[in-house]
């Protein structure tokens, strides 16, 4: 190789962030192996690059003694007459190597301090073994079949929003692992839609999930007079009707968080109306009592309310109507840890809308609801 060939190298090794001297070691180890292939040695080679004017030297390696453990050898000069040539070959295979290699590298740098974000990429192909998503030019993130809701399907060029759970280096480019089912996509689909919750004014405590169903999410506010669930669920709704979209449908409860775990407890089973809530804090365990139409209501449909609120606030959640309550000498006050709500019923429908106000519809006989949302309540 010439010198204007050296200063060429060096060059393209600043502009892609190579280290230099790492690449030249590689060519010199490549072009030995391929001198010992078709020069037809029994011995090996070591090739030497002048560092300064880009001359080759390929020495054949003759053993000369020593011992196993360190072998002595002298170096024969066999460097070819053309010897440009076929490291110019090897020079261009080392080069490419060295820079997808430095890309890999700035790739993972990039992406490996981003595990717990989200990121919007484009479905490149989907089917039952994985779904390929292209991040940005020459990026692509793996969404495995474990890490997506069970209902949802994938179009070619669909962008999707994932969460990032893993980054890690290949031998090929860097495996970026993404999930749907994360609980952590909910708090970051909030933050986008929510700027109370961007600057912090408002925090999501918890999140429980069960991934293209339904989820509830507790919230709380840094500042007094804020309320986090109205500045969630946004003006009309249309705040949590975005991430919902996002998220294929999937079903949001936004409750308010609290200290107080008779308070939370009670929250976390909306849209139920609570009564009652008595907590054993050495067993851990809630007894929750609702009005006798609400049993089904705050249990949800194969236990998933319940379910949920458990997830949510930690405890273990046992649920009774006000007739299984009387039942078991659940009704006196004077059970520690009891809050009694008042039951008060105008008749009117209890059910709030989606901009937070209550509805305006008369309850049908026997609930607490009208016929649209007693439809809601049970599904």
């Amino acid at each position: 190789m010439s010198s204007e060939l050296m200063d060429a190298l060096r060059q393209l090794a600043r502009e892609k962030n190579i280290d230099e001297y790492d690449m030249l070691d590689k060519l010199e180890q490549q072009l030995a192996a391929t001198y010992t292939r078709i020069l037809n040695l029994e011995n090996d080679t070591r090739v030497v690059i002048d560092r300064e004017t880009g001359r080759i030297y390929v020495y054949e390696l003759v053993p000369a003694g020593g011992t196993e453990e360190e072998p002595e050898f002298d170096e024969k000069d066999i460097t070819p007459a053309d010897v440009s040539r076929i490291a110019a070959q090897a020079a261009k295979n080392v080069i490419m190597s060295s820079i997808r290699e430095a890309e890999r590298e700035k790739i993972y740098e990039e992406y490996a301090d981003r595990v717990g974000e989200s990121v919007t990429g484009t479905v490149q192909q989907s089917d039952s073994r994985y779904t390929l998503i292209k991040l940005r030019e020459g990026v692509e993130a793996l969404l495995p079949p474990n890490e997506q809701p069970q209902n949802e399907r994938y179009d070619h060029n669909q962008r999707i929003k994932a969460y990032i759970i893993e980054v890690r280096k290949t031998s090929s480019e860097p495996s970026i692992v993404v999930s749907r089912t994360h609980p952590g996509l909910i708090r970051r689909l909030f933050e986008l839609e929510v700027p109370e919750i961007y600057d912090g004014t408002v925090e999501i405590k918890s999140v429980a999930r069960e991934p293209g169903m339904r989820s509830k999410v507790a919230v709380s506010s840094r500042e007094s007079g804020l309320d986090p669930v109205g500045a969630c669920v946004g003006p009309k709704g249309s705040r949590v009707r975005m991430v919902v979209s996002e998220l294929r449908g999937e079903r949001i409860d936004v409750v308010p968080w609290s200290d107080d775990d008779v308070t939370y407890v009670g929250s976390s089973l909306s849209p139920a109306k609570v009564s009652r809530v008595m907590v054993n804090a050495d067993s851990h365990t809630a007894t929750v009592i609702v009005p006798n139409d609400q049993l089904s209501l705050a249990i949800g449909k194969e236990g998933q309310n319940a379910r949920l609120a458990a997830k949510l606030t930690g405890w273990r959640i046992d649920i009774k109507s006000s007739a299984q309550a009387a039942d078991s000498g659940l009704t006196s006050p004077a059970i520690d840890g009891g809050v009694d709500e008042e039951e008060d019923f105008d008749g009117r429908c209890i059910a709030l809308t989606s901009s937070g106000a209550r509805c305006r519809n008369k309850a049908r006989p026997g609930t607490r609801y009208c016929g649209v949302h007693e439809k809601e309540a049970t599904t």
